[in-house]
């Protein structure tokens, strides 16, 4: 009995410390005004998030976890999970001036338009060619309440070098967006804080590894960065130094 009551403690302790939750807020500086981005949130679970230009993060953490906010290589202290009030609002502020990047008017951020703006604007352009479908038989009400063929839709099954066109600029405009989308996340800003690539470097390795849609729209920003980091350490395992770092 003993040892079933010893054996129930040690599952239950495991699965309390196997627990997950994630951690969210924003870095600001000392003014506690400005965003600061870039900061670098790591935990001692081995998780880490880097903040955005909102100053904006979110880390999956366990509750037994600390963590350490990193800016020009200097942490902070170490912020342990379970003393964490709010999960979903945790923010700090660094003792750092932070010069503003975006202007303040009455309560309202000014900044660039979002991927996702830019989308539904394309998307409201060209809605009538994204929402095309092949035509075929429907029936249509005449005036006088009878039923029969749409004769547009019956003509339209017959052209077929419109649908042809029609339909293959669909699918262009569709391949456009899922492009812009992966340009989007995958980009040289982030890939270079990730990795410190450059030049050439950066450039054969944004096309030896650039991902999928598919794989883009699925991952969050934890296991895409965490890609990017993989790539990275196969690309310096392929790939011999060049002559200059050879001599260092």
């Amino acid at each position: 009995m003993r040892q079933l009551v010893l054996i129930s403690l040690f599952v239950f302790c495991s699965l309390a410390s196997g627990a997950q939750i994630t951690i969210s807020g924003k870095v600001l500086d000392i003014t506690k005004i400005n965003y600061v981005e870039y900061v670098r949130v790591v935990s001692t679970g081995g998780m880490f998030a880097i903040t955005d230009s909102m100053g904006r993060y979110s880390i999956l953490v366990r509750e037994t976890d600390s963590l350490t906010f990193w800016y020009n290589n200097k942490p902070t202290q170490s912020f342990a999970v379970s003393s964490i009030p709010d999960p979903n609002e945790f923010d700090i502020s660094l003792r750092i001036p932070v010069k503003a990047r975006y202007s303040m008017l009455k309560e309202v951020t000014v900044y660039a338009k979002s991927h996702r703006q830019d989308s539904l604007e394309n998307r409201k352009e060209y809605a009538d060619i994204f929402e095309y479908k092949k035509p075929g038989l429907s029936t249509s009400i005449t005036p006088g309440g009878g039923v029969g063929a749409d004769v547009n839709e019956l003509i339209n099954i017959f052209r077929f070098k419109r649908n042809k066109r029609l339909k293959s600029f669909q699918n262009r405009l569709e391949q456009q967006e899922q492009d812009k989308y992966v340009d989007y996340r995958f980009n040289k800003l982030l890939i270079r804080r990730l990795t410190s690539l450059s030049g050439n470097e950066l450039d054969s390795f944004m096309r030896w590894y650039r991902p999928t849609y598919d794989f883009t729209a699925a991952s969050d920003e934890v296991s895409f960065n965490q890609y990017i980091l993989n790539a990275f350490y196969h690309y310096k395992k392929t790939v011999p130094a060049s002559p200059a770092k050879k001599e260092d």
